[in-house]
């Protein structure tokens, strides 16, 4: 070999190297794809990859201190759905529990299809000693860490067993990363032993490689048969996904809609593909969804997906489309998406199939008719989100629907407001008012708790200047504040609204539904009878956020509540704004659920409660269809 055209280094400093130099590009644009490197150290990496970083400085790789694992990956996956999946983290941790914690992280990045590099240490490959601290011991096999745990939940995995292996492996880790067809978590395990050592790396290994991210066209074949199914449609509804964000489709999803009259409902994930008050826009689907956009969906007889995946919360679990003639279009990038539902299909990115159905739709628009009884739903729906944000007392305890409202007086197009989990998701579909196509960002592939806040910190590394709001309850708040700090320590300005509600308001309200009496959903102390019902926990999660760094402002009112919020937006720091939310009953005005959702309720059961919800669950049930 040419030794001119080598570099010595450990695989760890090859890897850190290499990962500077990987680019994407689409539309002209390129982008760094790794941007940072979120790291926690231990024996499994901190001789590895924390001396790479060390040698290598910020200017090659900045380094991003974190404090707990799964965390780090949540903020780096905020970080890349900001970025519309075009640049991304990486997130490197010891062996042991250190990568065990990656696994949550990693299931959420690739459920929602969005790019998240992990690099987990591994135990010895020469294996000096066995086992190693740490190790989990398989008897039937020598070759399984915990890391493989990692599988089933990365899109592509990887063990580097010796250096020369790294070459192969970090192409098909950035290829898979790259591709808006196949990307997700990505792992390569990293034995301590090999990160340490050294080899002769060919130069090219080192040269600046952009990884194209294309935007595939539909096949005419395929745009011919949709727009035909389109002019022939009555009542055609388009369910907007995540796939729209994605590919930076909002603009094209508006000429169509424009061009033609169909209404578009949105998945979690989708909202804000169109603004609030566009006159097609009638809001969420499925189970949390709106009045006016379930009341299509059940007569829609043409549903058009575009870049969604159907999760049982956007079909109502299959009870949603109800008309029997009802057919399914469904444009995505990904095959296996396009063809659910026994679905026509056009198999393309979404910004460049919007396009090409645009062009051929030309002149065609549904019938005024339909158009005016969806914009009159819409209206009636706007009065219940008027409804649901008002406060008739100002000096009373908010509650959660009317946080929301003060929430909406005080952001700007530009904020971005964050949720995951408990009963904040279902109230932001509703009635959330989404301004920009980025403002709306709702982790619901996994809807883990513990998201929020590391998202946020995501969120603002990816724009700098953005007002970021995390939202979580109590539940949430307690299972993840550990980034408050590294917030804190970065200087990384966002908002937390804290909503204090003793429980899982969400989980309890299904237990009610399911027959379960919302056993074990509250916080409180045992009641005599042994049950969590007496009075709530004397803990003060403000005083904890402030013992944590954040600057804490306390609202007991509505009033307060909105002042509170816009000193928050104003301010340079970190900040928590803490409310207590009325709890007893609904916010006047607070819309109900819209549509079913399948959770099997006990078949036999002495309880009344149970027995109820039994019958319940077999009336909704009879519902479900299979769409083939």
């Amino acid at each position: 070999m040419n030794t001119s055209a080598v570099r010595r280094l450990t695989v760890a400093q090859a890897l850190v190297e290499f990962l500077a130099h990987q680019y994407t590009e689409r539309d002209g644009r390129r982008r760094r794809l790794i941007n940072a490197t979120w790291g926690i150290f231990g024996h499994g990496n901190v001789a590895g990859l924390g001396q790479a970083l060390l040698e290598s400085g910020p200017d090659t790789m900045p380094y991003l201190q974190g404090r707990n694992e799964q965390a780090m990956v949540h903020a780096a996956v905020g970080y890349a759905r900001h970025n519309n999946r075009l640049a991304a983290q990486a997130v490197t941790t010891s062996i042991g529990p250190g990568a065990t914690n990656l696994v949550t992280g990693a299931a959420l990045a690739t459920v929602n299809r969005l790019p998240v590099l992990l690099l987990p240490g591994d135990i010895f490959t020469t294996r000096p000693a066995d086992p190693v601290l740490q190790q989990l011991e398989v008897p039937y096999a020598g070759d399984i860490s915990v890391n493989d745990a990692l599988r089933p939940v990365s899109r592509y995995f990887d063990r580097v067993v010796r250096p020369e292996a790294l070459i192969p492996a970090a192409l098909q880790a950035m290829r898979v990363l790259a591709d808006p067809a196949e990307t997700g978590a990505v792992t390569l395990a990293l034995p301590q032993d090999v990160q340490a050592e050294a080899f002769d790396w060919p130069e090219e290994f080192f040269a600046d490689r952009v990884w194209p991210v294309r935007r595939p066209a539909p096949e005419a074949a395929e745009v011919a048969a949709a727009a035909q199914a389109i002019r022939a449609a009555r009542r055609p509804l388009i369910v907007a996904g995540g796939g729209i964000h994605h590919s930076e489709a909002e603009d094209s999803l508006r000429a169509l809609v424009d061009a033609t009259g169909i209404p578009v409902a949105s998945t979690q994930a989708g909202k804000g593909s169109l603004r609030y008050d566009h006159p097609a826009d009638i809001g969420g689907i499925g189970h949390t969804g709106t009045a006016v956009a379930d009341d299509l969906a059940r007569t829609a007889d043409l549903v058009i997906g575009v870049g969604t995946r159907y999760s049982d919360f956007t079909t109502a679990s299959a009870t949603l489309f109800a008309d029997p003639a009802v057919r399914f279009l469904n444009l995505n990038i990904t095959p296996f998406d396009a063809h659910k539902l026994g679905a026509t299909t056009l198999v393309a990115d979404a910004r460049a199939g919007l396009e090409a159905l645009t062009a051929e739709l030309a002149g065609h628009r549904v019938d005024e008719t339909y158009e005016a009884e969806y914009r009159t739903g819409k209206a009636a729906w706007e009065r219940r989100v008027d409804a649901a944000f008002a406060a008739g007392d100002e000096t009373a305890r908010p509650s959660q629907t009317q946080v929301l409202g003060a929430l909406d007086a005080v952001v700007g197009d530009e904020d971005v407001v964050i949720n995951a989990a408990g009963s904040l998701p279902g109230d932001l579909h509703k009635l959330w008012r989404a301004r920009s196509p980025r403002q709306y960002h709702l982790e619901y592939g996994y809807s883990c708790m513990g998201y929020e806040i590391p998202g946020a910190i995501g969120v603002r590394l990816a724009a700098p200047g953005t007002p970021v709001w995390a939202l979580v309850g109590d539940g949430t708040y307690l299972m993840m504040p550990t980034e408050i700090v590294t917030a804190v320590q970065e200087g990384i300005n966002i908002n937390v609204v804290l909503v204090q509600n003793h429980g899982y308001a969400s989980i309890g309200g299904l237990s009610e539904t399911t027959g379960a009496e919302r056993f074990g959903t509250a916080y409180r102390f045992r009641a005599a009878d042994g049950q969590y019902t007496g009075d709530p926990l004397p803990v003060d999660l403000a005083a904890n956020a402030a013992s944590l760094g954040m600057g804490v402002l306390r609202a007991k009112s509505v009033r307060e509540l909105r002042e509170a919020l816009a000193a928050a937006r104003a301010s340079d720091r970190p900040t928590c704004v803490y409310v207590e939310t009325e709890t007893a009953g609904t916010a006047p005005g607070a819309p109900e659920a819209q549509a079913w959702w399948d959770v099997p309720v006990a078949q036999t059961a002495t309880r009344p409660a149970a027995v109820k919800a039994r019958e319940d669950y077999d009336r909704q049930a009879a519902a479900r269809r299979r769409h083939l």
